[in-house]
């Protein structure tokens, strides 16, 4: 979880996206439920919010100091605390732009996406060339179904930061869902030469090559992404399939067997299986 605790603009985060593949044909589902955070309970450790406390109560009209415990809160999960110090950020400071974004990220955890979208818009229009809260409401709108209000604001947080990754790794996310996989390969590259220890990016690239036929291409992709996340049972689910349409199907197999481990159950790598065996 990424939030914005200072003047500088760290950027939102965005979830990974969650594309099953069969191995008869390639397919595509809708991306999982975002975001995805990832969790530091050092940051709520009691001397660190202690620190912070001390600060608030050493200068209790400072709207910034509220957002830096806020944020501290949020990574640790501590939602709920959380929220009420981006609140009180926003009530010292109803032009704070940031603490509004960071209080969105909250209410899309607390499953309130009306509430975050609200504190999106409130951002936009306070700064509208704040980036992160471009990417978190084009997040919103993707997950509603609402892709072109979703592209317009992923354009938007490319022309603002040609250096964010997670602005063109999620529009590549809209242009798959159109099934355009050559200008989602172009953004997929941009993010990847701009971040190029994120997994997520190398899966979608591969499914996108997988369905353009470029299934050697494929394989490496999602070798990338399992050697950089090897707990997630969908990448290798997509690397079996990927092994098995080049020609290495024990190995293939073998990767979808591993999927199976890590996530019993898992329907695209039990249906992978079941049509390798199929094909014999």
């Amino acid at each position: 979880m990424r939030f914005i605790a200072t003047s500088s603009a760290l950027r939102g985060l965005t979830g990974a996206i969650a594309l099953g593949l069969l191995a008869s044909a390639c397919t595509t589902s809708g991306p999982s439920n975002e975001p995805t955070w990832a969790v530091d309970a050092n940051a709520g450790s009691a001397a660190n919010i202690g620190s912070l406390t001390a600060a608030i109560q050493r200068d209790p009209q400072n709207p910034v100091n509220y957002n830096v415990r806020g944020s501290a809160y949020g990574q640790a999960g501590q939602f709920q605390a959380a929220l009420a110090d981006f609140t009180m950020a926003i009530q010292l400071n109803p032009g704070f732009s940031q603490a509004y974004n960071n209080r969105a990220l909250i209410y899309r955890q607390l499953n309130q996406p009306q509430a975050a979208l609200a504190d999106y818009n409130q951002a936009i229009t306070l700064n509208a060339t704040y980036e992160p809260a471009y990417l978190g409401r084009g997040t919103l709108y993707r997950q509603s179904g609402q892709l072109d209000l979703a592209m317009s604001d992923f354009d938007q947080a490319v022309t603002l930061n040609t250096s964010d990754a997670k602005a063109y790794y999620n529009r590549a996310l809209i242009y798959q869902t159109r099934g355009n996989h050559i200008r989602a390969i172009a953004d997929l590259d941009a993010a990847i030469a701009l971040d190029a220890n994120a997994s997520e990016p190398y899966n979608a690239r591969g499914l996108s090559r997988l369905q353009i036929g470029k299934n050697k291409d494929a394989l490496q992709d999602f070798a990338a992404a399992v050697n950089r996340n090897k707990q997630s049972a969908e990448f290798w689910t997509n690397l079996g399939i990927a092994q098995i349409r080049t020609g290495d199907v024990q190995r293939g197999r073998d990767s979808i067997n591993r999927a199976m481990v890590l996530k019993p159950g898992y329907g695209p790598a039990r249906e992978a299986l079941q049509s390798a065996e199929a094909q014999g």
